[in-house]
C-alpha cells in the first residue's frame, strides 16, 4: 500500500477555485445577532421550572417536563438569536430582507441614545426594522429606490462601524 500524497493546492486557473467567476463572493460583513449568555441562564431556569411543575407526578414525568421545557425554551432563544446581517454579492441581507447596495443611500451609525430614539418616537411605520433589545447600537440606512415604499432600514448590530464600512466599500466598487 502506497502512502497517500497530499493533493495540490488549487491554482487560480483551476475550476472551483475562489478566483473563478462562478464561485460565490465572500461576505464583506457577516454578523449573527445571538442572544446573550444571560438568556441561556433563563433557559436553564425555565427547564428547571418545567421539571418542578411535573415533580408531583413522579421521576419520569419530572425528567420529561425538564427536557420538554428546556428544549422548547432553547429552541425559542436560538431561533430569536438566529437573525443575520450580511453584506455579500452587492447586496445587504438583513433577516428576510435582501436589498441591492445600489438601492441604498446614506448610512448613519447610531449610538445607544440615538438608536433608542429611532426605535421609539422617531420610528416610521413603513421602515424595515431588525431590532434586538439586547443589542444597544444600530445603523440606519436610507432606501433610495423610488419603487420601494420603505424609507429606511434600521438594523441592530454590535459593529455598526463595520457594517457601514462594508456597505460603503461595496458601493464604491459598483
Amino acid at each position: 500500500m502506497q502512502p497517500s500524497t497530499p493533493s495540490p493546492a488549487p491554482s487560480p486557473e483551476s475550476p472551483g477555485s475562489a478566483a473563478s467567476p462562478s464561485a460565490p463572493a465572500a461576505p464583506r460583513f457577516d454578523e449573527r445577532l445571538t442572544v446573550p449568555g444571560s438568556w441561556w441562564v433563563i433557559v436553564g431556569l425555565l427547564a428547571l421550572s418545567g421539571g418542578l411543575i411535573t415533580f408531583p407526578l413522579g421521576t419520569v414525568p419530572l425528567l420529561g417536563g425538564l427536557i420538554v421545557a428546556g428544549v422548547a425554551a432553547g429552541v425559542a432563544a436560538s431561533s430569536y438569536g438566529s437573525a443575520r446581517i450580511r453584506v455579500v454579492a452587492g447586496s445587504l441581507v438583513a433577516g428576510d430582507a435582501r436589498v441591492p447596495v445600489s438601492a441604498l443611500g446614506a448610512v448613519e451609525v447610531l449610538d445607544e441614545e440615538e438608536a433608542r430614539a429611532w426605535r421609539t418616537h422617531k420610528a416610521d411605520p413603513r421602515a424595515f426594522l431588525l431590532m434586538r433589545s439586547y443589542v444597544p447600537r444600530a445603523v440606519r440606512i436610507e432606501v433610495t429606490d423610488p419603487a420601494d415604499p420603505t424609507p429606511y432600514l434600521y438594523l441592530s448590530t454590535r459593529d455598526p462601524e463595520g457594517l457601514a464600512a462594508a456597505v460603503e466599500a461595496v458601493r464604491a466598487e459598483g
